[in-house]
Order: C-alpha cells, then structure tokens, then sequence
C-alpha cells in the first residue's frame, strides 16, 4: 500500500466549466478516506482523475511518492470498483476476478491462486463457477471487489459502490466493506453521496462542495465541529436547524436572540464577537422540548409528529411565522416518552444546552467560543 497525495488538482472542460477547482488531499498509507458531498460537486470527477480515466487540467499527483501526474492508468498502481460493477457477463465469477492478470500475461496459477486467495476474503468460492446473471446485487459487488484486489494495487478507489444496492443490503455491505478493510490495511479513497457511509467507513472524510473540500477530518470532528453552515448541513439527518440569531449581553447575561420567537441562554464567560453572529445552529437531537409556552427558550407550536419507532421527530413551527411567510420548521429529534403523544398545535419550548449550540457569521463560517 501507499500515501496518495493530490496537490492543486484542477479539471475545467472545454466549455469552461470547472469541475474540481484546486483539490490539496493527502490519504495516509492504509487509510480509508471517504469522498462525500452532494451531486454535482466534483468527488467523482476527483476520483477518476486520480485512476487516470478523466485528464488534470492543472495539479501533481504522488502515489507512494511517485510523481503519477502523467503516468498511464494501467502503470499508476490503483485498481478501481465502479458504481456499475462492470462485469462480463459471458465470464464466470473466477475469470473476471482474473481477467485483468490474464491481460497482463501472468502465469495460469498465478492467476488461480490470486483469485483464490481474493475469493476465500470475501467469501466468493462457492461462486466461482457461475456467471454474474446468477448472482445477487451483493454477490456482483463482492466479485466486484475480488477483480480489483488481485490485483495487489496501491490505492483502491471506489466510486458509489453500494448505491445500487437496497437499504438492508447497504448496512450489510458496510460491514463487509470495514472488515476487508482491516484484512487488507489497504489505502482506499471511497466517493459517495450517503452520509450514512460516510460516517461509518471513514477514517476520515473530506466534504466536497462545488469543486472543491470544505473540510477534512474524522467523522466526529466534522459532525461536532462543522467550519461553516455547509457542512453543518449535509451531515446529518434531519439536517441541523438553522435560525437568524443576534448576540447581545444585559442584566441577565449573555443570550442569543431568535426574532419573534424567545431567547437561548449561553454561559456568561463564553467569548463570542458579538456582532458576528448572525445565524445559530442546532442539531435536531439536540433540541429538548418542554410542554406550554411559558419560560425559557423558543416559542413553537408542534405542526407534525412522525413516531419511528425508536425515536420520534416532532416538526415545530416557531413561534410568530408560518408556512406563507416562509417561516422556520424546527426538526426535534426524540427519544422522550411523551413525544409521540403529542399533537398537531401543541405549544411548546424549545430549550438547547449552551454547548450544542453553535454559531455563523454573515458568510456562513462557524464562529469558535
């Protein structure tokens, strides 16, 4: 395996449209870096640059230390696992699991002890003799996999390979997809769109957005402390809860004032550049709802209650806006016995601890306390 570095990665069409706009990106030996962001923001086009199939416009590339700018996919020593499987269809499990050894003139057992050995990993062997119409979805994704481990690559990369996949057999992928990696210590850069996967698979992440990375770090550094409104909302779901906010300190201390709809309470000696905030953030499992509309925190009325089971979102209205003049929908996020039980039009307050509330200026950038 090997460290990947990417260094002012860039990819603008002839049209004029950049999709990667300057990408600086170092994937440690043996880590597992997820590649997440919503369509259309370039983590695609930022894998295929680096297996070499779409061309840099501008940018360096390392792999193990080797400069791999202008090196041709085949020589680069990366193996990748597209969204669509790619099988032959007229192939067996164990020849397109070989194929590309067979390409390369290696030796018949060779080759046979290769995609024994990837076929024993990923429980493939009772497989080997069929053709991929025989399989299921999980079972093409697997041999999926196995054709790119014989390969003994440097750099694995795959491009939203649980996408095709139903819900049940995605969380059941995952886990296959955490224990190879912990078999194999293999470098992989992964892309999807689900943060779900993102989350968990990841050692760390990097969120994409509009071409370029707007933050890298492990999923709990990035989920607990977003650098900007973006981040802060792609991860997580229901996404977190965004309100106009004011800062302002007087006889009862330092408070973030939502209009029309009450006040939250922060700790005295937070030190916040007051006139900066203009925007809190909440997520919605932090919110704590208390019944009536008297005391502390924001005013709200209940609009909707979605009972899940193991928690219950209760989606609120704040208090003095409504749907015509685009007021705010609060998500809550419960596990509260009584949150279930409550109904369409139900007043109640909404409170947050001082540390599960987090703040952004005019542009968007979350401001440190």
């Amino acid at each position: 395996m090997a460290e990947l570095h990417l260094q002012g990665l860039r990819r603008t069409y002839a049209n004029g449209v950049t999709a990667v706009d300057g990408i600086d990106l170092a994937v440690g030996d043996g880590e597992f870096m997820v590649l997440v962001g919503p369509s259309g923001c370039g983590k695609s086009t930022t894998l295929r640059m680096i297996a070499g199939l779409e061309d840099m416009s501008a940018g360096r590339m390392l792999i193990g230390g080797v400069d791999v700018t202008d090196v041709p996919p085949a020589e680069r020593g990366v193996a990748m696992v597209f969204q669509s499987y790619a099988l032959y269809p007229h192939m067996t499990v164990a020849e397109n699991m070989g194929f590309a050894l067979k390409i390369a003139g290696r030796p018949r057992r060779e080759i046979d002890d290769a995609v024994r050995r990837a076929a024993a990993s990923l429980q493939l062997e009772p497989l080997l003799g069929r053709k991929p119409r025989a399989l299921s979805g999980g079972q093409r994704q697997r041999v999926a996999i196995g054709r790119a481990i014989v390969r003994e690559p440097k750099v694995f990369l795959f491009d939203e390979p649980l996408s095709n996949l139903d819900a049940s057999l995605r969380t059941q992928m995952r886990l296959e997809m955490a224990r190879l990696h912990e078999r194999l210590g293999a470098t992989i850069v992964y892309v999807t769109h689900d943060q779900v996967e993102a989350m968990t698979l990841g050692d760390r992440i990097a969120v994409f957005n509009a071409g370029r990375i707007e933050q890298v770090g492990t999923p709990s550094a990035v989920y607990n402390r977003p650098v900007n409104r973006f981040v802060a909302g792609f991860l997580g779901s229901p996404q977190m809860n965004f309100l106009p906010a004011t800062a302002a300190r007087d006889e009862q201390g330092l408070a973030l004032e939502v209009p029309g709809a009450g006040r939250l309470a922060l700790p005295g000696d937070r030190a916040l550049p007051l006139a900066d905030v203009q925007a809190l953030g909440v997520r919605p499992e932090h919110w704590h709802l208390a019944a009536g509309d008297a005391g502390d925190g924001l005013r709200a009325s209940v609009e909707r209650v979605e009972w899940l089971g193991d928690v219950t979102l209760v989606h609120c209205r704040l208090a003095g806006r409504d749907a015509a003049n685009g007021g705010d929908t609060i998500s809550v996020k419960t596990t509260q016995p009584g949150g279930a039980a409550l109904s369409a039009g139900t007043p109640v307050r909404l409170q947050a601890l001082a540390r599960d509330v987090m703040l952004f200026d005019a542009q968007g950038r979350a401001l440190a306390a």
